[in-house]
């Protein structure tokens, strides 16, 4: 039995885990298990949604996967070939799939882990969203001027129009759109009343952000949407990784230290010729359908092929109303197209819709099939 392990249910894990479900269903001598934190798929897309307090579809893994491990990684021995879960548990692999994705960089600023929320996970959604809907005045602070940052405050400003909103980051919001798109953002954050200010924060306190000039940017409550960090876990295992703990990993995706470990989504440093990729579902879940095919070609004996990947679209929600899609060049920078306003809503929640149909599709894929993109 060749046991394959998955260990991550995000975007990218979760389509390798059912790519390769439905691309082994027809053996008997090969197994996947997939491990996660637990037991619900969690639409990270949408977490500025839950955010607010809107209810979303709850997504149980188990409907897809079977052999699902309900549990936290604490240890990867390379040596033994085994994950270690919660201190208890042990699972042996022949094949690693790592997929622990990333989470908001609490630890950049001082402060940060203890004064802010996150929308790490659904529960810290919902916990930032108790706090929202109790207040009935105030001031919200969103700290990171990036995609997250900029869907959290206009969604909050639309949703609670009796609180301040104020975007601090250290670059100007839609900085790597287009014209229009930036355009149509700055008016969209202007109609919202999202004050924009750009500067460095240099802590994090109970009261608001001190910034390294001096001054205090006053907030009633905070949240943290600026930076990306991944687990130590690679690293402490012992895997070959970059400055940022992502692994380092070969044009077909395999870690170039231990080629029994396949490393996905934000997990990796993926090296393509434009420059190493950067975390975000669009390039995330083409990692893990890749991953999927790979791992079946090496067990039938053939060789494993490279990974190519172009991005093709920045698309920004600006509450429910609004959004704004800017159409980019293979490197991600901005290409003359873009969408705005309806249009732009309606392509944004078609595009980033959940993920469940393309699932199912995967666990219906061939194992002959070519590597495919959602």
């Amino acid at each position: 039995m060749h046991r394959i392990v998955v260990i991550g249910a995000g975007y990218a894990g979760m389509l390798a885990a059912v790519s390769l479900i439905g691309r082994t269903r027809r053996r008997d001598d090969v197994s996947v298990t997939v491990v996660n934190a637990t037991d619900r798929f969690t639409e990270r897309l949408r977490l500025h949604r839950t955010a607010t307090g809107q209810d979303l579809r709850q997504l149980e893994i188990a409907r897809l996967v079977k052999d699902l491990e309900v549990g936290w990684v604490t240890g990867i021995d390379l040596t033994a070939r085994t994950v270690r879960i919660d201190d208890e548990r042990e699972i042996g692999y022949d094949t690693l799939v790592y997929a622990l994705g990333g989470s908001a960089d609490t630890a950049a600023v001082p402060g940060a882990a203890d004064h802010a929320y996150t929308l790490d996970s659904a529960n810290d959604a919902d916990l930032f969203a108790r706090r929202l809907a109790g207040m009935s005045d105030g001031r919200v602070l969103v700290c990171g001027g990036g995609l997250t940052g900029l869907e959290a405050a206009t969604e909050i400003a639309e949703r609670y129009p009796r609180l301040t909103v104020h975007l601090l980051g250290r670059s100007e919001p839609g900085k790597d759109l287009g014209p229009k798109a930036r355009d149509h953002l700055r008016s969209a954050l202007h109609r919202l009343g999202v004050s924009v200010e750009v500067a460095e924060i240099a802590a994090v306190r109970r009261d608001g952000a001190a910034l390294a000039d001096g001054r205090l940017v006053p907030a009633d409550v905070i949240l943290w949407t600026s930076g990306v960090r991944v687990s130590p876990l690679a690293a402490k295992a012992g895997l070959t990784v970059d400055d940022r703990g992502r692994i380092v990993v070969d044009a077909a995706l395999r870690s170039v230290s231990h080629p029994e470990v396949w490393a996905i989504g934000d997990a990796a440093a993926i090296t393509q010729r434009y420059g190493v990729m950067h975390g975000t579902c669009q390039g995330g879940m083409p990692t893990g359908a890749h991953t999927a095919a790979q791992i079946v070609r090496e067990l039938t004996g053939k060789p494993v092929k490279a990974f190519r990947f172009g991005y093709y679209h920045a698309p920004i929600s600006l509450g429910r109303r609004d959004a704004v899609v800017q159409f980019t060049h293979a490197d991600g920078s901005p290409g003359r197209a873009a969408l705005t306003g309806r249009a732009a809503v309606w392509y944004k929640e078609t595009v980033s819709d959940a993920p469940w149909p393309v699932f199912r599709r995967a666990l219906r894929m061939p194992a002959s099939a070519m590597a495919w993109r959602p």
